[in-house]
């Protein structure tokens, strides 16, 4: 299993908060679009894990709202064909295979030794930092040696 943190900077966040001044959104969203555009090109299926259901909503739309040049075939999980669409996002535990795990929530789902990659996000306020380093910690625990990326 490889276990991927992206790091974001406070201009990314600033960035984005501008854009999306009434948005809900959470900043990392925006990334977690860009990443499921590349996994999709790269013929990755993604599940994408959120909060709640409000969160996936949001997310979803995001997605219908991203780049119209690199479409990203999704749904809600429930939605779409009986195999799912390839990125499928959901606040509940994945009922099919998928290679990536994108998370966006502040915990380790129990269901992640199911993929063989998850990526996780260390937002840039303090209380979302700390709740990275908790799901770092827990990966290491596993004796999964997380990797770092720059979101710049």
């Amino acid at each position: 299993m490889h276990v991927s943190f992206y790091l974001l900077s406070d201009t990314a966040a600033d960035d984005t908060a501008s854009q999306n001044e009434l948005s809900t959104v959470p900043a990392h969203f925006a990334l977690a679009c860009q990443l499921c555009a590349d996994l999709y090109r790269a013929r990755q299926r993604v599940f994408v894990y959120t909060a709640n259901q409000q969160q996936a909503e949001a997310f979803d739309e995001l997605l219908w709202q991203f780049d119209a040049e690199r479409f990203v075939p999704h749904n809600l999980s429930g939605e779409g064909p009986k195999y799912g669409a390839p990125v499928e996002i959901s606040w509940q535990a994945p009922k099919q295979q998928r290679q990536v795990l994108i998370n966006l929530t502040d915990t380790v789902p129990a269901f992640a030794n199911r993929f063989s990659q998850i990526i996780e996000f260390v937002p840039t306020a303090a209380p979302d930092k700390a709740l990275a380093r908790e799901r770092f910690k827990h990966y290491r625990q596993q004796g999964i040696t997380p990797t770092t990326v720059n979101a710049g």
